[in-house]
């Protein structure tokens, strides 16, 4: 089981395991998602590009921020729903970048019902370099601590 809203307090940091990134992970992504992008798809396109490489889609480097904080363990069995984020790419993420995720609590609100709070999470996601490729802010409805 998971922790509960009553658990965290602001300030606290987490930091997730690291994952890789693989060309089977974009091309997995562009065929999920319908974006084949020559960007993330077309090595000799991407030769020509700033990068010189093709780079993940930015959308599969959120995907894997919320698999990162799922393999924490810290909401199983206790988040009721996922409610919003905002978030900004930073930098690229390339094919065999090993990213991680840092995650801190900004905020716990109240709600009007008595069995759950929100939780205000400062999240990055940074690379093998120490370079921050991705972050935002997710929100999430949480369960409390049963009486």
């Amino acid at each position: 089981m998971g922790m509960y809203f009553d658990d965290f307090s602001i300030g606290q940091e987490f930091i997730s395991p690291a994952r890789t990134v693989t060309e089977y992970d974009v091309m997995v992504f562009a065929g999920l998602s319908g974006d084949y992008n020559p960007l993330h798809t077309d090595v000799e396109f991407c030769k020509q590009t700033q990068w010189g490489k093709p780079l993940a889609h930015g959308m599969l480097g959120l995907s894997i921020a919320t698999g990162l904080t799922s393999r924490m363990g810290l909401f199983d069995g206790t988040a009721i729903a996922f409610a919003g984020l905002s978030w900004s790419f930073t930098g690229p993420i390339f094919f065999g970048d090993t990213i991680h995720l840092r995650m801190v609590v900004k905020e716990k609100r109240e709600t009007s019902k008595k069995d759950r709070g929100a939780l205000i999470r400062d999240i990055e996601l940074i690379n093998q370099r120490g370079e921050v490729v991705q972050k935002g802010e997710f929100s999430l409805m949480m369960k409390r601590r049963p009486e």
